[in-house]
């Protein structure tokens, strides 16, 4: 019956979870438990994967810690791939260890890939590009390799660095092709797209286009005046003035940045800025101030002189004005953003990874659910979010190596 077991895992490696299944389906031992619930993942049933996996943790011995650790590894993933951002990442931290300390450096290494792609979901790009340096070089199996290489291109999109991005989705889409699993070649071709899709819009002297990835790395060392409304900076090359917490000056700036080399009426600024319906003379004092507040703070980088219909700027040391924006701008971009990876997220999920309380999330999906422009399945804790249609690849969900040595 063992060689069914080795089969089974075998299987699992090849991408090919019915083939497991036929082999282990109908045996309820602690190894025939754990295939079944990998098979499941692969397939898409993730509840019914993590209680396999679950129920075979508790079947495998005391002494069988390594099987046990094999396990935890598989629903870490599970987790991560429902977007089950809270799930204790001490646990997969401790599995890791086990993992490393019995030799099985291959599924530690996966278990630190697992880490560092949550990390990267929340944002915190640092610690995932620290998780993937502790995970050293050991020799990887290609399915482990695309993984890991996609953690690296995720980290280099985040850093505006397109062709460290660009070499490794081709080195994972090798290793793709050689593990010959067709979700994880179409997981690769989905996350090359961003490479080729437009990542912000450049508005420049009345006119605007879409920027790629690479053209707005490159903005980075342009000579131009750029207000970036990514990170609500004003910026020249190594001179930035952030303005995240003025949003009524960072407003008026990309207004008058938009119109340049033109002038901005007082009308038009106070629409944009104050959001005021009508102009009297409270909101051109207020005005009269934040521009003053304005040009204190732009001083390094522009003069902002009143004109007879408003104001204008004035950029120093350059005769470039851009305004870096975003490809689509709406109340709940971000949402939208996260949303666009084409997986369920819950309410939770999104607060974690947006750095937001869950109910102005909740508030937000409920708004863009009423216009259509997301969708949600299931009640309670167990509802999620996507954006439709959905593109419906699953990340690599199998152990790089048999679950079972026999």
């Amino acid at each position: 019956m063992e060689s069914l077991i080795t089969a089974a895992a075998r299987a699992l490696e090849a991408g090919d979870p019915l083939g497991a299944l036929n082999r282990v389906a109908l045996r309820n031992d602690a190894p025939s438990l754990a295939l079944r619930g990998i098979a499941m993942a692969q397939l898409g049933d993730l509840a019914k994967a993590k209680a396999l996996l679950r129920s075979a943790a508790r079947a495998f011995g005391p002494r069988e810690a390594v099987a046990r650790a094999r396990c935890v590894v598989a629903e870490a993933e599970i987790a991560l791939v429902s977007r089950d951002l809270n799930w204790p990442a001490k646990t997969l931290a401790a599995a890791r260890a086990t993992l490393a300390s019995h030799g099985d450096l291959a599924n530690a290494a996966h278990a630190g890939h697992i880490e560092a792609r949550r990390l990267l979901l929340l944002g915190r790009v640092d610690e995932a590009e620290r998780t993937l340096a502790e995970i050293g070089a050991c020799p990887l199996p290609p399915a482990s390799l695309v993984v890991r290489e996609l953690v690296v291109a995720g980290i280099a999109i985040r850093r505006l660095k397109s062709k460290e991005a660009r070499s490794a989705l081709d080195l994972a889409a090798r290793a793709a092709r050689q593990a010959d699993i067709p979700a994880l070649v179409a997981e690769v071709d989905s996350a090359s797209l961003i490479l080729n899709t437009p990542a912000a819009r450049l508005i420049a002297r009345g006119s605007e286009h879409p920027l790629l990835l690479g053209e707005v790395e490159r903005l980075a060392t342009s000579t131009a005046l750029v207000v970036d409304t990514f990170h609500h900076v004003v910026r020249r090359q190594n001179v930035a003035v952030p303005l995240g917490t003025r949003p009524v000056l960072f407003a008026l700036a990309r207004l008058l940045a938009q119109a340049w080399p033109e002038d901005v009426s007082r009308e038009a600024l106070i629409s944009g800025a104050f959001q005021a319906r009508h102009a009297d003379e409270s909101h051109r004092a207020r005005l009269r101030v934040e521009i003053g507040r304005l040009r204190t703070q732009l001083k390094p980088l522009a003069e902002i002189s009143a004109t007879k219909q408003g104001f204008e700027l004035a950029p120093r040391k350059t005769r470039d004005v851009i305004v870096l924006a975003r490809p689509v701008e709406e109340k709940h971009a971000a949402v939208l953003a996260i949303l666009a990876d084409g997986e369920p997220w819950s309410s939770s999920a999104l607060a974690l990874a947006l750095g937001m309380s869950a109910r102005t999330v909740q508030r937000a999906l409920e708004e863009l659910a009423r216009s259509n422009k997301v969708q949600s399945f299931g009640h309670g804790r167990a509802r999620r979010w996507m954006t439709p249609p959905v593109p419906g690849f699953p990340t690599g969900l199998l152990l790089p190596s048999p679950l079972i040595k026999t």
